[in-house]
Parts: C-alpha cells; structure tokens; sequence
C-alpha cells in the first residue's frame, strides 16, 4: 500500500509548471525536437549527471550552474545533436543558448539549465535553435507536459511520462516527471535525460540528497547495452507553490516525499528499460539475501547487463546457468552453496543444485511476457509495466536487497546500432 495515487499531467501536474515541445528543425526527421520547462516561480534545483569523461557541454554547463547556484526556473533540451566532443564551440553554443532564452524568458541565464540528446560529435544546429527558441516559449502551456515529452526522443518507441500525488501537512504534494532513452543505457546514467518537477517546498541540499538516492534505486539500476552515454543528465525542480510547510531535514514528511520521488524514478527507468532499442520484453532482476543494499543492487546489475542473460531471454531459454555466471563474477563474495535461483514461479537452483523444472512451461512463460510487449511497443495508450520477466537470486542469509532492470538483447538491437549515423 503506497502513501500516493497516480495522476495525469506530468511535469506540468505540479503546481506551478508549464512546458511546451515544438518542431525547430533540429531532427532530419521533421519530428519535435525542442522542449522547455518552466517554473512560475524560482525552483529548488538538483542535478545527477554522467560519470563519462567525455561529456557534452550542456553537462558540464549544467554543474557548474548548480554548483554556483541551487535554483533555476527553465529546463532546456534539444534533440537531434548530443554537442558532446564538440569541443569550445559547443561550449560557446550552449551558453548562446542559455543566453537567448534568458532574454525571451526575461530571467536571467544562471536560472537556466540546459539538456541535448543525439548523435555524439554533432554541434546543435544554432540557426534553427536560434528561431525555435521563441517559438517554444510561446507555446509553453500548463497542459504541455506530453508535448515536450515527445520533443526530447531519439530512437524511443514511446514517451516516458509519470505523475503521482500525496498529502503532506493536510495539502496535496505533486511530483511529475518526464524522460527518454532507449540505446546506451547502463547504470551510473546512461543515454538518457530525466527532468522531475515537485511542487513541494525542499532545502537545496536535501533535495540533491533525496534526488541521489533516488537515482542509485532506479537510473542507476537499469542497463540496456552496458554502454554509458556522453549526455546524461536527471534534473529535478522543487518549486514550493504546494504552500505546504518547508522540509528542510529528514522527517515523516521527507521520507514520504523521497518515497514518492523514488517511485517517480523507478517508473521511468523501467519506462527506459522496457524501451531498450529492439527489446521485446522488460527483465527485473530481484536479489535477496546479501550483506547490503550495494552488494545486492552490484549483483541484480550484473545479470541484467549480462549480454549472454539478455540473449538467452530473448531466445526464451531458461538457461540458469547464465545467471548464476553472471551473479559469481559481480565482485560480490557469497557462498554458492546458498545460491537459488527463480525465473519467475520456477525454481531452477537451489542451495547451489540443479533442480527439476518444466523446461517448456518456463520457456513459455518467456514467451508470454514477449506477448504482453505488444500492448507496450504498439504505441497504443497503455504503456504500464506490469509484466516483466523476474528473475529471482537469493545468494545468502543477509539483509541486503536490491533490484535492476533491463532488457533481452534482440536481432533489431544490432541493426538499429549499425545504421544510427548512416
């Protein structure tokens, strides 16, 4: 039982936001390719960034404004070009950027934070952002939320979005949260953009606290392709128009509203996942019984990046022995003696033997979970996550716990990477 219901609107559900996302010719493809999200007042800020060396310049832009600065009261992101390894002149690009909209918006630029997404090695198309950013800020809505949605993908088949509401000191609380990404996505962010809006009023430091943890519970746990983008970027906003009473240390209250920032995280990291590029199923790997958190979380990650794990769920094979190779070599000590391993209701090892299992009913239960997909990956309304593969690992009598997702590993994963510049 969850402390908070799901509601519509996304970023824009919080009070306080609007959003907008246009076409400004920044995509070959003619698709919208230019967002914005703008707070009524100035916001609480808080960022999680790559951990790639190489960086685009709107991530280095991004820090160094938050380092200097807790706040901010518009989010940025272009589509089509990643300007990573661009060099001074993407660095130049992104501060005109920032600059110009400063100036439409009336704000100044150290209140502006700014995202890209696209092809690595590719300068923003300056004259088309150039007349595109007063366009977007004219289209900025309170209903705007879907629209920037689809203005910052690249190779996702569906938009991300997700809206939940609490109560907190007898007023409702409302965090929303839109995101993308598909293809190079691996723990320790990956390439992905995330942007969360809250209505609540938060200190600046634990906000970026809450925000952290969040993202090492979901971002952090979920892997496509065991590739870490250039690009990735989590911002979340607090802008404090709920009225509700100030947070400023851990409390009842804190925890509800990390509780409620966490589920907004996991649901759209396993928005990502499910949306791996060629997937055709979400896997959630569940590990129990370690000393930890982290080395519970280290084991979950390590199967589900597994390449050979990803491979054989795409073929339907519950082959077992792929997962318990994946889970001895995550650098996490356990006994193998104690290792059991479940695949969904299946129980294939247990105390570090094989067991006997319908090797057919659990392949179909592959294969039904393939099914479900198509709800998802047909671009019709429903775009739940109820029906993932679980893969369940219990390696010992501790109490840690922890999961990841991902996805299998598929024919089309390879085709839609061979021909991404071409």
């Amino acid at each position: 039982m969850t402390d908070w219901q799901e509601i519509t609107g996304g970023v824009t559900a919080p009070r306080g936001y609007q959003a907008a996302g246009i076409t400004a010719g920044l995509k070959p493809s003619g698709l919208p390719d230019l967002a914005l999200i703008w707070s009524d007042v100035e916001a609480i800020a808080a960022g999680v960034f790559t951990t790639s060396q190489v960086k685009a310049a709107c991530v280095d832009y991004c820090r160094q404004r938050l380092q200097a600065k807790h706040s901010a009261r518009a989010i940025l992101c272009n589509a089509g070009q990643a300007n990573a390894s661009t060099g001074m002149q993407g660095i130049h690009d992104a501060v005109e950027s920032a600059e110009i909209l400063a100036r439409e918006l009336n704000i100044s630029p150290e209140s502006i934070l700014l995202a890209s997404t696209g092809v690595i090695g590719q300068r923003m198309k300056m004259d088309a952002l150039r007349s595109g950013i007063p366009q977007v800020v004219a289209a900025l809505s309170p209903t705007g939320s879907d629209a920037a949605a689809k203005a910052i993908v690249t190779t996702d088949l569906v938009t991300k979005s997700i809206a939940l509401e609490t109560i907190i000191g007898d007023r409702p609380v409302r965090i929303g949260g839109i995101a993308k990404g598909s293809g190079m996505i691996h723990p320790n962010m990956a390439t992905m953009l995330a942007f969360v809006t809250c209505d609540a009023a938060v200190s600046s430091h634990l906000w970026q606290q809450m925000l952290s943890r969040a993202a090492d519970q979901s971002f952090n746990a979920i892997t496509v392709d065991g590739d870490t983008s250039t690009n990735d970027s989590l911002i979340a906003l607090a802008n404090g128009q709920s009225r509700t009473p100030a947070i400023t240390e851990m409390s009842p209250e804190a925890e509800k509203l990390e509780a409620m920032l966490t589920a907004v995280c996991q649901h759209l990291a396993k928005a990502i996942a499910r949306d791996g590029e060629g997937a055709t199923c979400l896997i959630e790997v569940q590990v129990t019984g370690a000393h930890d958190q982290v080395c519970a979380r280290q084991i979950a990650k390590t199967i589900a990046g597994s390449s050979l794990v990803k491979s054989a769920i795409f073929g339907r094979d519950p082959n077992w022995g792929r997962i318990a190779a994946a889970a001895g070599r995550a650098g996490v000590p356990f006994e193998q003696e104690k290792l059991q391993i479940k695949l969904g209701d299946f129980l294939l090892l247990e105390n570090g033997q094989p067991v006997s299992f319908d090797r057919a009913a659990a392949s179909t239960y592959l294969k039904q979970t393939a099914a479900d997909s198509s709800v998802y990956h047909n671009h019709r309304p429903e775009q739940r996550i109820d029906h993932p593969v679980i893969i369940a690992v219990k390696v010992g009598n501790g109490h840690g716990d922890g999961k990841a997702w991902g996805c299998d590993l598929s024919y089309d994963y390879v085709k839609i990477n061979a021909e991404y510049t071409t």
